[in-house]
């Protein structure tokens, strides 16, 4: 593991539940869930009675492969309950934690800074995969015969351990701490709010993400059609990297259809730019240019039309008046997704070791990618007034969510 003040790596986090394993054989043990398509191993770790117990708590790390707190809040999750134990075994539970979903895109984001990070270098290390090799979002996308292994795994799971609660953990760079549920869990908003609180973490009470979703308490979301889903109900939690608090403003925007149209053209605008940029990296990467990042950074620069386009037709009709927060939110996204982009060409370009003649072509483009990336995080952080979150205090609130919705759960 690395220093409290830092993210944890995927074998890190391994490394300490295999320990605890060692120092509570009575209570802690790990198996392979099954294998990353790359043949990584994917650690389930158990805390709870190995026999008699059928009710089972589901929680899943790495579910986002650029979001590693996920990791650290398992740890702290699994460190609770064996120091509860006698509670733990009065509710009759065990808690299973996947430990990464995605270590292959999670070894991908390895390569920045542990810790605390300017907001460009952040960017600058980011993969976000293309959406059908996502693990976690992939499976509406893919036919059932493409599934990947490791959403085959997660869901062997599931119909393995039919547990009453499943979380995932997610992380958003920049914006606040917000809950999506597929059912409702009453109870859950006050605690997780005041959890957010106590470490001055805003609640984001409007979300781009969960657009249409309703309310069930200030950010707390449940799906539109939420039903009971095979194992009980999933909570997704969000917390951020850096937090804004103008995603925590309810009240009604003067005019949100500007707003998002003005978002639109600048998205189109910086499409162009990127487009132009990915042609001529793939023009001087020739058959240097293969692999996730490539296709990650071809979708990443292909989605600025859907994006803008979705944002013309939210300001037109919206399912829910819009807020300063939903504009905000909608903003972010504007804001970050020309800066994954460019950071993903950037690591192309880096891979493949081009000339670095500061004259040449891959330095030309390499610094206007630079000059790009450097400005746009600065004005995004500006833009947003955000300020980083210690990483012990995003892993807490991740945990502190998840203790909250299974005592809500009853």
């Amino acid at each position: 593991m690395r220093g409290p003040d830092a993210f944890p790596t995927v074998a890190g986090v391994a490394a300490a539940a295999r320990l605890l394993t060692l120092r509570h054989p009575d209570l802690c043990r790990m198996r392979l869930a099954g294998e990353s398509r790359s043949g990584q191993p994917l650690w389930l770790l158990s805390v709870g009675a190995p026999r008699g117990c059928d009710r089972h708590i589901l929680v899943v790390a790495g579910a986002n492969c650029d979001e590693p707190a996920g990791g650290g809040a398992v740890l702290w999750l699994a460190e609770q309950a064996v120091h509860d134990r006698r509670r733990l075994k009065e509710a009759g539970l065990t808690w299973d934690f996947l430990l990464c979903l995605d270590p292959d895109g999670a070894l991908l984001n390895e390569t920045g800074p542990a810790g605390p990070r300017p907001p460009a270098v952040h960017f600058r290390h980011t993969y976000r995969p293309a959406s059908d090799e996502h693990p976690y979002a992939a499976d509406s996308l893919l036919a059932p015969s493409g599934r990947l292994p490791e959403a085959l795994a997660l869901s062997a799971l599931v119909a393995d351990l039919r547990p009453v609660l499943r979380c995932s953990l997610h992380s958003n760079d920049v914006g606040g701490a917000w809950v999506r549920l597929s059912a409702e869990l009453p109870g859950l908003a006050e605690p997780f709010g005041k959890s957010a609180a106590e470490l001055e973490v805003p609640v984001q009470t409007g979300t781009y993400e969960a657009l249409p979703a309703q309310g069930a308490g200030p950010g707390v979301f449940v799906r539109p059609g939420a039903r009971e889903l095979p194992g009980g109900p999933e909570v997704r939690v969000e917390v951020p990297m850096w937090a804004t608090r103008r995603v925590a403003y309810a009240e009604p925007h003067p005019d949100p259809e500007y707003a998002l149209a003005v978002l639109a053209a600048r998205l189109r605008n910086e499409g162009a730019t990127g487009e132009e940029a990915f042609e001529q990296a793939l023009e001087l990467l020739g058959g240097a240019a293969r692999g996730p990042l490539l296709r990650a950074a071809r979708q990443a620069v292909s989605a600025w039309e859907a994006l803008a386009a979705d944002f013309d037709e939210v300001g037109r009709q919206s399912p829910v008046p819009l807020t300063m927060a939903h504009v905000a939110a909608c903003d972010i996204a504007a804001r970050r997704a020309p800066l994954r982009a460019a950071g993903m060409l950037l690591r192309l370009l880096d891979e493949a070791r081009l000339d670095e003649d500061p004259d040449s072509g891959p330095a030309r483009l390499r610094a206007r990618l630079e000059r790009r990336l450097d400005a746009g995080a600065a004005d995004l952080i500006a833009a947003m007034d955000a300020t980083w979150v210690p990483i012990a205090e995003q892993m807490e609130l991740q945990a502190r969510t998840v203790l909250a919705a299974v005592a809500a759960l009853g």
